[in-house]
């Protein structure tokens, strides 16, 4: 059994992920870290009572490392930079669900985090973690790079045409609209339940998101040509998914048939990904 910890494990990202490593066959959670007091993981979270006995309390990383073959930091950005090194220094792999090791450029990162980026050395080393894209690159990394979650709606929804280079790069509209758990569980006024009702549906940070980068980046490796998508996120009053509308101008003519059949060999055999019916 893999013995994995979670680093961040009060937030909405980690408990989803003890979620998902309880159903794994292979693996076995043995640390679970967060910046609060020691208390048992069912009083943080009443649907694991009798599923996993450990306490959730704030540990250093070299303890986490001490006690796991395989890391989980699922941690602000900014935060995860100050963590990874430590365990990979103590040969741990790293699989880091912030933007802190996404983005390869040094000088790009600073600019949209708008901090000094601690260990850029990490920075190339690093895997992007979209499987149908890098499967083979993440099956022998040691710091794996989590996609964002626009980015991967929105990579995933673009890769088949772009990397057949038959999209024209400076027409690439993504009109995305996401759920309220996407801005973690730090409460804030603009989250809150009644905001969120009553304002409803809205643009917010438009062509200025920090996921830009980051699938301008991915989008641009497809291409083998600079891309700088057009990106509009929306806020929707409900908890979780995304829903990602691109719009993408072919460089030849297709119709929609020949394009479903572009898609589907693309991610033939692809477990997590589904074309649906035209």
């Amino acid at each position: 059994m893999l013995k994995v910890g979670i680093m961040g494990a009060s937030g909405f990202a980690g408990e989803e992920l003890i979620r998902i490593l309880l159903k794994h066959p292979e693996v076995k959670i043995t640390v679970l870290a967060a910046k609060i007091e020691r208390t048992h993981v069912s009083r943080l979270y009443p649907w694991s009572n009798g599923m996993i006995d450990l306490d959730v309390y704030d540990m250093p990383a070299e303890e986490v490392g001490r006690k796991t073959d395989a890391v989980f930091l699922a941690l602000p950005h900014k935060v995860s930079m100050d963590f990874a090194p430590v365990l990979l220094k103590q040969g741990k792999k790293v699989i880091d669900l912030s933007a802190d090791f996404r983005i390869k450029d040094k000088a790009v990162y600073e600019k949209w985090y708008e901090i000094k980026h601690e260990c850029p050395e990490y920075l190339k080393k690093a895997v992007y973690g979209l499987p149908e894209l890098y499967r083979k690159d993440i099956k022998t990394a040691d710091l794996i790079a989590n996609p964002g979650c626009y980015p991967t709606s929105i990579i995933l929804g673009c890769a088949p045409l772009v990397k057949k280079r038959m999209v024209e790069t400076g027409y690439i509209i993504c009109d995305s609209k996401s759920g309220v758990s996407g801005a973690g569980r730090t409460p804030t006024q603009a989250m809150m339940f009644t905001e969120i009702a009553t304002n409803s549906f809205r643009p917010y940070k438009v062509n200025f998101h920090r996921h830009m980068p980051e699938i301008d980046q991915e989008l641009s490796n497809l291409a083998g040509a600079k891309i700088e998508a057009n990106f509009i996120p929306h806020l929707v009053p409900m908890e979780r998914g995304i829903l990602s509308t691109i719009y993408l101008k072919t460089t030849k003519k297709i119709n929609t048939k020949e394009a479903f059949g572009m898609y589907r060999d693309f991610y033939k055999g692809e477990y997590f990904v589904r074309v649906l019916e035209e």
